[in-house]
């Protein structure tokens, strides 16, 4: 008994042991998602101006402009995309909210009528915009497809927004005008001008060892320019990339592969036919090639530039290779060699009927298409001169029936295949009538160059890739690399055995590329993950293999560190202490004086103003040609500091503008370039000003 309740004891201690370490994940959990408030975190993508913006309905959004942005762009490309034109619709909603702007009823209707102009859908017989069709439309949608009703709903949206937003930034734009005294301002601006004498000592004539720069003073500069270093959250990474190819034997194995498709061979008793004595080449070729079959006739010009001569003089029915180009083995067969021009000039008229996806507002079949396209070659045939017309009239090809159905010169395969093979099998003059996926063509073969020898290639082509067996090492060389890097240096690991450790510095939450692999969003995502340190290393697949990466440093929001800021930071603090030991070693009264104490010459530079602050014969300097307006005609400055050295001028003449009896014109010009742009830049004053909270690097 003794024993049991000993057992009894335990039990509930172990339970209240099991209970605490529960609470306390569960407690960690909720401390990380924001306390105990209904999962805010987890659905919150963003909060604008104390404005959520829904995970779910961003999710929609993202999906649906992916769709928009097409295959070759990226998940982040278009949660940015979605992000800023959210943050943009709350942020300009709440000022529009405070302003008490507003779009009536009729505006709505008065600016979708004017987008909808001359739309058929929404016109009447004289081809004005109805009001009655459009709510015919509606009706019509909103019984037949919900979906299409929805996107209608949200088209009304957007022509309201940009209906207030027109508004709001028209107000804007009302103040930030100019008046005529402002006008009179940039008119001297640009008219006083001054004709200078100056001597510049330029920042050579400092050694470096006189100016070097601490790490302190870079620091000092990074805590007095906030604005210039203050950097995003960071990441610093290094990776060893194990990149997937083929080794020497799965090439020599592939070699013999391909070659063997040259030959017959049996299978289970039948003999089954090689690319030397195939009967049907584009057969052989689409069933046993990584490429579809190229019926087109090739110039020697044509064809990969290592083995031109040998495809070019082989004989009819003759097989070269395997050969390698580029990442691929070929095996080739003479299939046919013709004499052709390499360019020609063709024009055309496309008769398109209904069905084609081409073919818009036709209503004619395919059958009359056909009937209208040789009716209209007949009569080309005894009248030419009528080809200009009739391609006006009635070619679908609207951009070449402007210009007479004209193609201008091109070269063999520009053309879909049927369209080529009649230009270029046939000669200088014929006019005929082929079919497309775009019609009926009308051709009338106008020029050729002259004829040269082309040859017709059935080639097979193979992918080289790597093998199983090469695969596989690879893994295996990738995992015992990581296991190795979890324990070890790194960077050492990768010396020692022959291999490239690369660095990337400051990856930000929301990047998706890594120099050297491309789009790899689910490396950052696991860098900025919360339970990844410094140190970790993890295993990636990448499109060229795996990548075995580590995070090597963690950058906090705030300043820049001096290592990173050194780079732009170093050479102005070192200007600045050349500037002071310059001005220190001037000496003399006059430019004469100072030129020939320097050893520099005195230089010249006339007409110069504000406008254009530039020093002829030493570029842009805004500061030493403002310090020269300061100075009364005949007066000599103090050694000024500028962008490439150390100046000191001499105001030889002073040129006072013309007074003009009006500045109007000037006024207009300054209130045109101050309303340029005005849109973006209140923009971006109303969204620094707005407290924003972005999620976006927890859920993509």
């Amino acid at each position: 008994m003794a024993v049991l309740n000993k057992i009894r004891e335990r039990s509930i201690f172990l339970i209240i042991i099991i209970a605490l370490a529960l609470f306390s994940f569960v407690l960690a959990d909720v401390i990380r998602n924001g306390g105990f408030s209904s999962g805010k975190g987890e659905n919150t993508v963003a909060t604008v101006g104390g404005e959520n913006i829904d995970r779910t309905e961003f999710a929609k959004q993202v999906d649906l402009y992916s769709k928009q942005l097409g295959p070759n762009a990226s998940t982040m490309q278009a949660v940015n995309r979605v992000y800023d034109a959210k943050v943009r619709e709350v942020v300009l909603a709440q000022q529009f909210e405070k302003l008490g702007i507003e779009v009536s009823p009729e505006q709505l209707k008065a600016t979708m009528a004017l987008q909808l102009e001359g739309n058929p859908t929404f016109s009447d017989e004289n081809g004005t915009f109805s009001e009655q069709k459009l709510q015919e439309y509606l009706a019509n949608i909103k019984a037949s497809s919900p979906q299409a009703y929805e996107q209608w709903k949200n088209y009304e949206d957007q022509v309201a927004l940009a209906a207030k937003e027109t508004q709001y930034f028209n107000m804007i734009k009302a103040g930030v005008g100019a008046t005529l005294l402002e006008g009179k301002q940039a008119y001297l601006l640009e008219n006083n001008t001054v004709d200078v004498e100056y001597v510049k000592i330029p920042w050579t004539a400092v050694d470096e060892s006189e100016a070097q720069v601490s790490k302190d003073e870079i620091k000092a500069y990074i805590k007095a320019h906030p604005d210039k270093y203050t950097v995003e959250a960071g990441r610093d990474l290094q990776y060893v990339l194990f990149e997937e190819k083929a080794s020497d034997a799965d090439v020599e194995d592939m070699k013999a592969e391909v070659a063997a498709m040259a030959e017959n061979r049996v299978e289970s008793g039948d003999t089954l036919l090689g690319l030397k004595n195939s009967k049907n080449l584009e057969t052989f070729v689409n069933a046993n090639s990584d490429v579809r079959y190229d019926g087109n006739y090739k110039f020697k010009k044509d064809l990969p530039k290592d083995f031109a001569d040998e495809l070019f003089n082989l004989n009819k029915g003759e097989v070269y290779g395997p050969y390698r180009d580029g990442n691929t083995l070929k095996l080739s067969r003479l299939e046919d060699t013709k004499s052709m021009p390499d360019s020609a000039k063709a024009r055309h008229i496309l008769i398109s009927y209904t069905g084609l996806q081409t073919a818009t507002d036709v209503e004619r079949t395919e059958e009359e298409a056909k009937q209208l396209a040789d009716s209209l070659a007949s009569v080309l045939r005894r009248d030419r001169n009528k080809f200009t017309d009739f391609a006006t009239t009635y070619s679908a090809d609207k951009v070449s029936g402007a210009k007479g159905g004209d193609l201008g010169f091109f070269t063999p395969g520009r053309m879909v295949p049927v369209f080529n093979d009649y230009v270029f099998q046939n000669n200088e003059g014929d006019l005929g009538v082929v079919k497309s996926q775009f019609g009926f063509h009308i051709i009338d073969i106008q020029e050729q160059t002259d004829k040269e020898k082309a040859v017709k290639l059935a080639t097979i082509v193979r992918e080289i890739e790597a093998s199983e067996k090469t695969t596989n090492d690879l893994f295996a060389e990738t995992t015992k690399f990581e296991i190795a890097a979890k324990k070890g240096d790194f960077a050492e690991l990768a010396k020692s055995s022959d291999l490239t450790a690369r660095p990337v510095k400051g990856v930000k939450a929301l990047d998706e590329n890594i120099p050297g692999v491309g789009r790899q969003r689910s490396i950052v995502s696991w860098a900025f993950n919360e339970e990844t340190n410094v140190g970790d290393v993890k295993r990636f697949d990448v499109p060229q293999g795996y990548v075995v990466v580590q995070v090597t440093g963690e950058n906090e929001k705030g300043l820049m560190n001096v290592e990173d800021a050194s780079i732009t930071a170093t050479p102005i603090i070192k200007n600045n202490k050349k500037a002071e030991i310059l001005k220190s070693r001037i000496k003399g009264n006059t430019l004469a004086e100072i030129a020939q104490n320097q050893g520099v010459q005195i230089q010249t530079s006339n007409a110069l103003n504000l406008k254009s602050p530039t020093l002829t014969g030493a570029g842009n300097e805004p500061e030493v040609v403002g310090a020269a307006f300061s100075l009364k005609e005949g007066a000599t400055s103090a050694p000024l500091q500028g962008k490439n050295g150390v100046y000191v001028v001499k105001v030889v003449k002073r040129n006072e503008a013309t007074p003009l009896d009006n500045y109007k014109a000037f006024s207009v010009q300054e209130s045109n370039k101050r309303t340029s742009g005005v849109n973006t830049k209140a923009y971006n004053a109303l969204k620094e000003a707005t407290e924003i909270e972005d999620n976006r690097s927890r859920f993509y």
